[in-house]
């Protein structure tokens, strides 16, 4: 029998996809952007997919659900010096703690930004696991890379897992992958689809990670693979980041010069599969695909929550701290340094 899930602003699917390669069943995908609702429609017609804000969503409605999940928004600069609860409309996390209040599931994972780990944030985070503390939860949070988990990509976020105390000692956080995938290991057979004769040198020289990929450029309104400084860190990986290509290319695209990526070989570098349909323009769906969580993180992540549900994993080993303090809750997930302000 597979666990469910509910996911919350789930976008075009990255963390949906992981799920579900963990073993989830997504009974609710909460998405308020259209295009994107769209992607999730198209690719998995039997889904629940809810074009709402998650505002007007029912938890009673999701009663019994095992797990709930999302990349909820919360604006670093609307939330720096704030306690949580104070009002700023684009702060989403209060809104995904009613719910987990409401539904009562036995886990709760949630990404966000890695500026979230930052010092200026400790009273925000500590506010979020008092919440979830108070509401009977084992939580502790790690930032994640996911050029660690097989995405050629440095992607860092901000990854909070909460787990009810039956089954919290036997939650482990991910192990890396033994092997980094590059870009042009992953590209390789794409730059060449067309038949582009620079494309085998092109392998060769794209021999590293990529940059974090971004939703596209807010100041020119159009696809493009970020900043100044993403540019050039692209263009030492032999890519053009002005621009997003229509298709892979040609015969007649000079050996020596460098390609832009489509959208699909961006959803590559995110960690999607490539029969994952991204509906909309090439601007819409570029946008989906960098803002999405990597599949293969949301995977390896929530293997881990499954197995700790199911009671199949290790045991944490015993730890002596005074019952009922806040660092009790958080040993248990052996999470301690990274809530005192590191990573992992």
């Amino acid at each position: 029998m597979k666990l469910t899930v509910l996911e919350l602003c789930a976008g075009a699917g990255g963390q949906a996809i992981g799920l579900e390669a963990a073993g989830f069943e997504t009974v609710g995908a909460v998405e308020i952007d259209s295009t994107a609702c769209a992607t999730l429609r198209a690719n998995r017609p039997g889904w629940n997919v809810i074009e709402d804000d998650i505002r007007h969503v029912d938890g009673k409605d999701f009663r019994g659900v095992d797990l709930i999940s999302g990349g909820v928004p919360c604006p670093p600069f609307s939330i720096a010096g704030r306690q949580l609860g104070e009002a700023d409309e684009r702060d989403l996390f209060p809104e995904a703690l009613r719910l987990v209040e409401e539904v009562k599931p036995a886990a709760v994972m949630i990404e966000n930004v890695p500026g979230l780990a930052s010092n200026k944030f400790t009273a925000y985070r500590d506010g979020i696991l008092e919440r979830l503390r108070l509401m009977g939860y084992v939580a502790g949070w790690r930032v994640l890379d996911a050029a660690s988990y097989g995405v050629p990509q440095k992607r860092s976020r901000f990854v909070l897992v909460a787990i009810l105390p039956r089954r919290a000692n036997y939650f482990r956080w991910p192990a890396p992958a033994a092997a980094v995938m590059t870009v042009g290991d992953a590209l390789g057979d794409l730059m060449a689809s067309r038949g582009w004769r620079g494309a085998a040198d092109w392998q060769k020289r794209a021999s590293g990670i990529a940059p974090t990929l971004v939703g596209g450029s807010k100041k020119h309104g159009g696809p493009d693979l970020g900043p100044t400084r993403a540019r050039e860190q692209w263009k030492r990986l032999c890519v053009d980041g002005r621009g997003v290509a229509d298709e892979p290319p040609g015969p007649e695209f000079p050996e020596n010069k460098y390609p832009r990526l489509t959208v699909r070989m961006a959803a590559r570098i995110q960690g999607f599969p490539d029969s994952w349909f991204i509906a909309g323009g090439k601007t819409a769906s570029y946008k989906q695909v960098g803002n999405a969580f990597p599949p293969p993180v949301a995977k390896a992540v929530s293997e881990q929550i499954r197995f700790a549900l199911k009671g199949t994993a290790r045991r944490a080993g015993p730890k002596r701290v005074r019952r009922g303090t806040r660092e009790q809750h958080v040993l248990r997930l052996g999470l301690l340094d990274s809530v005192a302000g590191g990573g992992s």
